[in-house]
């Protein structure tokens, strides 16, 4: 099949690698040893248009004949054997396109490619900047964090839950609408329809804390969110420190740094003190309704220290937790192992939310990433 879908290409045929895997199942569902039968089998899973069909059954009796096609390497004029043609720069390996698809199927993912002696991979400095937290970090060390943030949620952005959709393309096949489309064909099943995994972004609400014991983490924390934002459209953020501050829109699309230079000169009280209760229950008061519905995953950004009344913060989180889907609280403190959720603010706040996970340093905004994934 790969040499006889090969000699297709060549010729001008366009074969894809899916057509190739379409054809060499369909051998498994024909009979054999009947040749026509194989022959219009091969054309239908190989989707050949009706103005190759002469160079396809040229191509069929010269490669599917009594002993097959020549196996021996050819040899050059000069006697030299002939290499195999290089890929082009960018062309994706056919080997390397098929094991990532079987990888995906049986839902694990491929093996890292091997070094250049044969060996994983070593030492990288990106994998140490992962795990350095943010407030140990040069300036630098920072601007490459901001890039590997970007990068994080890029990868968000093409995670596929189980929910299955029409594809052209899809692993999976849709008899119902395959045989629903044969009707049309006076019930020839020509073309298999498809289905495949959707990609599905959350709807996200995000408070992000902006007071000033919070100053070594909310630059990262809030180009996490305006990042988050370029891929999940549905994403209302907010700030609160003695009051509360709706950021959605102020956010300029592309442009992070402006963003984050525009926050800073207009939220009030920014890198002061923080009453996460009364920022809360005005948020409840206001904008709950509009933001939060069953699908709605609500993130808190804050280290809990909270000056305010915990009563209030209390009743709030009990409002926003009866409304979202869930309630996750990023907690940069929690980045030292010393570190025992004992505040006022956070002693409030564990009984009405769904999980206290750490958020100093890039590896633990990745794990948040698959906590929010539908």
């Amino acid at each position: 099949m790969a040499r006889f879908s090969g000699a297709l290409r060549r010729g001008g045929v366009p074969v894809a690698l899916g057509d190739e895997i379409d054809s060499a199942a369909s051998l498994g569902l024909l009979d054999i040893g009947d040749r026509e039968e194989v022959r219009l089998g091969l054309r239908s899973a190989l989707r050949v248009e009706h103005r190759a069909w002469p160079l396809f059954d040229r191509l069929f009796d010269r490669h599917w004949r009594p002993g097959g096609p020549g196996r021996e390497r050819r040899v050059s004029p000069r006697g030299r054997t002939r290499r195999a043609p290089r890929p082009w720069p960018g062309q994706v390996n056919p080997l390397d396109e098929l094991r990532q698809s079987v990888a995906r199927q049986q839902g694990v993912e491929p093996a890292d490619e091997a070094g250049p002696h044969g060996g994983r991979p070593g030492y990288s400095p990106r994998a140490l900047l992962r795990r350095k937290s943010f407030e140990a970090c040069t300036e630098d060390e920072l601007r490459e964090m901001e890039r590997l943030l970007a990068r994080l949620v890029r990868r968000f952005a093409t995670r596929r839950s189980r929910r299955l959709v029409p594809s052209k393309r899809g692993p999976v096949v849709d008899l119902r609408r395959s045989f629903r489309g044969a009707l049309a064909r006076e019930g020839e099943l020509i073309e298999l329809a498809r289905r495949e995994r959707a990609v599905e972004l959350p709807r996200l609400v995000v408070l992000c804390d902006t007071s000033g014991s919070m100053d070594p983490y909310s630059r990262f924390l809030l180009t996490f969110v305006l990042s988050l934002g370029k891929v999940a459209r549905r994403t209302e953020t907010f700030s609160f420190n003695t009051s509360l501050t709706r950021l959605t829109p102020w956010i300029t699309a592309g442009n992070v740094q402006a963003t984050l230079s525009r926050f800073a000169r207009r939220v009030e009280d920014w890198s002061g003190g923080t009453r996460i209760g009364e920022c809360l229950r005005e948020f409840v008061r206001d904008y709950l309704r509009q933001t939060v519905s069953g699908d709605t995953s609500v993130l808190i950004l804050s280290d809990g220290l909270d000056r305010g009344d915990t009563g209030a913060l209390d009743r709030a989180l009990l409002a926003i937790r009866r409304r979202a889907r869930r309630v996750i609280w990023l907690n940069p403190l929690m980045g030292d192992p010393r570190y025992r959720p004992e505040a006022r603010g956070m002693k409030a706040a564990l009984p009405h939310i769904d999980r206290l996970v750490p958020a100093h340093n890039i590896e633990s905004l990745e794990a948040v990433m698959h906590t929010l994934q539908p």
